[in-house]
């Protein structure tokens, strides 16, 4: 991946970097100022994806504005106090263009100021799906009844400890992820290999991401699931990542509970990210009755 290219916006050149280590500070400085924080906008997932989709970012007019090289350009929203940028005299908007990941908040905000150059349609398959963290870890009542099931079967039938994730448990994370690879046969998908890597990206770099929470489940000593997370708001959890060994009935259950229990309780939100349209992602999200989502739009906005 190129670490930097120049773009010409309104006959100014302007150069797009490679997400790094070094501006983490200056990204998240925006991010903070956001009034809507999307999974998609989360340090830790940028920098995870960045060299599957080829992101680039700048920042211009108190934003971070971030471009999508692969497998085509395109811009995704951008990242800094919406409600105060000059968005009509915004010379990003004014040479037009198509944006994805548009949060609600921003595509309303976008819709009032730009008017008749905007149109927009739902990206379904990109909504982040957001929970109750206290009701994901009590599991009450008859619609958590056959998730509630399934952690008793697990906490009953195997020898399990919970943990903390912590740097050196890190290695074990990624044995487990390489087996898990192979039993769903990541080499015939593109998608799960872009994840794949995407996750070991994150989990090589746990002690540059201080950001990051993680936790991991034993039987027997041996690490059958972990999940990785990372805090984006003061009352909000993001989880990225969340595996386990399916020889194991009831661990998917078990580590999203235990996880919850052990490492988020002064959280009010989980927002556990999108279904990308795939249909039994979608079904295990809403099975977990989430309390709402966080909108996305994909937005063509036309050139003044």
């Amino acid at each position: 991946m190129r670490p930097s290219y120049a773009e010409t916006i309104n006959n100014t050149p302007v150069t797009f970097r490679a997400p790094s280590l070094r501006e983490r500070e200056a990204y998240l400085e925006r991010f903070d100022l956001c009034p809507q924080k999307a999974s998609d906008y989360s340090f830790v997932n940028l920098w995870g994806w960045a060299e599957q989709y080829g992101l680039k970012w700048t920042f211009e007019n108190r934003c971070a504005w971030i471009r999508q090289t692969l497998p085509e350009p395109v811009y995704w929203a951008p990242v800094g106090p919406w409600e105060d940028v000059d968005w009509k005299n915004c010379p990003v908007l004014a040479q037009g263009g198509t944006f994805i990941r548009v949060p609600e908040t921003l595509f309303a905000i976008w819709r009032d100021t730009l008017g008749d150059r905007l149109a927009a349609e739902e990206a379904r398959n990109q909504w982040d799906y957001v929970y109750d963290v206290h009701e994901l870890i009590e599991l009450e009542g008859k619609r958590f009844a056959k998730k509630k099931a399934l952690l008793e079967t697990f906490t009953r039938r195997y020898n399990f400890e919970y943990h903390s994730m912590q740097p050196d448990c890190v290695e074990y994370a990624l044995e487990l992820q390489a087996e898990w690879c192979e039993w769903r046969e990541c080499k015939d998908s593109e998608a799960l290999l872009m994840e794949n890597a995407a996750i070991a990206r994150v989990l090589k770099s746990w002690e540059e991401l201080p950001g990051l929470l993680g936790g991991y489940i034993t039987v027997d000593n041996t690490m059958v699931a972990y999940t990785v997370a990372e805090e984006i708001a003061p009352d909000t959890l993001v989880v990225h990542f969340e595996k386990g060994h399916t020889d194991f009935e009831g661990v998917y259950q078990a580590i999203n509970q235990m996880f919850l229990a052990n490492e988020a309780g002064q959280y009010d939100i989980v927002n556990r990210e999108q279904d990308l349209g795939d249909s039994g992602l979608r079904k295990a999200k809403l099975s977990y009755n989430p309390s709402g989502f966080l909108k996305k739009y994909t937005v063509r906005i036309a050139p003044e």
